[in-house]
Order: C-alpha cells, then sequence, then structure tokens
C-alpha cells in the first residue's frame, strides 16, 4: 500500500498542497486531475522521492519507500534521459530488460542503438516505461505521460501499460487533464484544487468536484 500523510508540499515558503492524504492499493489506479497549479506534479514526484515534503510523510506498506520502488514518468521523458546515452544503456542502467515487456511495449531492436534525440515522442516514452518497469517498480505515477501523442499513439501505449501493471500488480498514479482518458483507466479519481487541498472520496464525487472547478 502507498500511502500520503497529511502531506504538506511547497515550492520555496509557498505551499502548494496541505494536509493531503490518500492510499493508493497494489495493482489500483488512481487518476489525479485538477486545474494547474495545484501541484498535481509535484505530488507525484513526491510520492516517487523526486520531491522533499515540508510536512507529513510518504509510506510503502508503512516504511518509507525504498529507492526505485516508485518510479515517476515524466511528460516530455527525453528531458529524464542523458542525450549522450544511446538507448540501451539507458534502460540498463534500471536493471535486466524483459524481452517480453519490450515486445509488449512494441520496442523495437534496432531501437537500442539510438540516442533519444532519435526517436519520436511516442517512442520515447515508451522507452521511458520500458526503463521504469525493468526497475521492477511496486508503484508508478504517470504524469501526463501520453498528452502530447496522437489518440492512436496514446492508446498504444495505456493498453500496454494497464496490462503490464495489472499481471504484476503495479498501482499507477495516473496525473492527466485529460477527463474522457481518465474515465477509461481509472478506478479512483482524486481532484486537487485551490488552496491545493485534497478531499476522498467515491469516483462521481470526484467527478462532479473536478468538473465544477473547471466550468
Amino acid at each position: 500500500m502507498l500511502e500520503a500523510r497529511a502531506l504538506t508540499l511547497s515550492h520555496g515558503r509557498a505551499p502548494v498542497v496541505r494536509g493531503l492524504s490518500l492510499r493508493l492499493s497494489p495493482g489500483g489506479v488512481l487518476g489525479v486531475e485538477g486545474p494547474s497549479g495545484t501541484g498535481k506534479t509535484t505530488l507525484g514526484r513526491a510520492l516517487a522521492g523526486l520531491h522533499t515534503p515540508t510536512g507529513g510523510e510518504v509510506l510503502l506498506n508503512g516504511r518509507a519507500p525504498p529507492r526505485g520502488a516508485v518510479q515517476y514518468l515524466h511528460p516530455e521523458p527525453g528531458q529524464a534521459m542523458n542525450p549522450r546515452w544511446r538507448i540501451a544503456r539507458i534502460v540498463a542502467e534500471a536493471g535486466r530488460p524483459d524481452p517480453a515487456v519490450a515486445a509488449a511495449l512494441g520496442i523495437r531492436a534496432d531501437w537500442a542503438d539510438r540516442f533519444p534525440h532519435e526517436l519520436s515522442g511516442g517512442e520515447l516514452q515508451r522507452v521511458s516505461l520500458f526503463r521504469a518497469l525493468t526497475a521492477e517498480p511496486a508503484y508508478l505515477v504517470a504524469d501526463e505521460i501520453t498528452a502530447p501523442l496522437d489518440p492512436v499513439a496514446q492508446a498504444l501505449i495505456w493498453r500496454a501499460l494497464l496490462s503490464i501493471a495489472a499481471a504484476r500488480g503495479i498501482g499507477i498514479l495516473a496525473i492527466s487533464h485529460d477527463a474522457p482518458l481518465l474515465d477509461r483507466i481509472a478506478g479512483e479519481r482524486l481532484c486537487l484544487s485551490p488552496p491545493a487541498t485534497l478531499r476522498t472520496g467515491g469516483v462521481a464525487h470526484y467527478f462532479r468536484r473536478c468538473r465544477q472547478l473547471f466550468s
């Protein structure tokens, strides 16, 4: 179980999230939405150990998450890759790659010798996902991972990710402005709202609350 307990997150002296608590079960998909500037990315990075909370704590099965247990997927994957490394090295840095996962993600063998700038955005996102899964995480934070992609590429990536996550019991925190996408993939929905407090409840409650925020 991945938990945030009374989490407060800040940029400088300004809190963007106050007193947030949530729980995400293994294999579950939690959709997070809300207006820009309400701390969605900051929350995702904090859960992955990339942003230090100013209050509260993040726990995995009651303890501090070990390094790599929660993997953060960047919305612009090229920014999270060393441009001087070939794809094979980028993936191998995380662990021993599984050919079956590569096949499920549609990753071609000839990509191994390429550099990040030689791949398209959709191809890079698949490589980013492959690298994250190679680390054998318990949870993934998917931050707008298909926002810039066309609908076909978006569907292919999410179909593969959800299938692999279900088979491995990997929980997913899916951050997106795309409400129809979250309708399809998320079992539960949370909405961050000004002044960046989080309310928990059922899917229908969050659906209504988020629509009110955007209207």
